[in-house]
């Protein structure tokens, strides 16, 4: 299964995981919310292995928009719906390797992810 990373083009995160990627001459595809889009379908099945818990940055700017009501009273079913309305929100990159979710980057953890 081809390795899948997740994300908007446009994050430093993003482009710094792709240059590591690309450097180590790993193939992977980027899927970007923004241009390829985010369906409940791909959402669910992401947050299902993850938790919407994990997945929500709560550093970024989006997150920091949000209305305080909204943020103290999140759920699953909320965060699912502000995913969708604002994939910014998610952490970036995700990285599915067939057999692995990971979020976030570090060239450790992408090294000792790959590797195996």
């Amino acid at each position: 299964m081809p390795i899948v990373m997740y994300g908007i083009k446009n994050c430093d995160t993003i482009k710094k995981a792709k240059k590591w990627l690309t450097d180590n001459r790993i193939e992977f595809t980027f899927h970007d919310y923004r241009q390829d889009g985010l369906n409940e379908a791909l959402l669910s099945a992401l947050e299902g292995r993850l938790g919407w818990q994990a997945m929500i940055n709560k550093r970024g700017t989006t997150w920091r928009k949000l209305d305080d009501e909204v943020k103290s009273s999140i759920d699953r079913e909320k965060a699912i719906s502000i995913m969708l309305e604002n994939p910014a929100i998610i952490k970036r990159p995700l990285l599915d390797t067939g057999k692995t979710l990971a979020l976030g980057f570090s060239a450790d953890q992408y090294q000792q992810l790959l590797s195996t």
